[in-house]
């Protein structure tokens, strides 16, 4: 989960948190999928901690073929 700051100057209900009342300058977790939502309204919520990036899975090793050996 990511992480935002109200800066705004009175309290807000968010819905999205379970209808919660977030207080000015409270740090509340949301989801990552959301973040950008908060942090792009720039006057009221200041992000803090943003979303964690899926690390790309490793790629996939496949066996190596070997050449076909000559006999002497």
């Amino acid at each position: 989960m990511a992480r935002v700051r109200l800066i705004g100057p009175e309290a807000v209900r968010v819905p999205e948190l379970g209808d919660r009342t977030v207080e000015p300058d409270e740090v509340v977790e949301v989801p990552d999928d959301r973040y950008d939502g908060y942090v792009c309204q720039p006057g009221t919520w200041e992000g803090v901690e943003e979303p964690k990036t899926e690390a790309a899975p490793p790629p996939k090793k496949t066996a190596a073929k070997s050449a076909p050996q000559k006999e002497s």
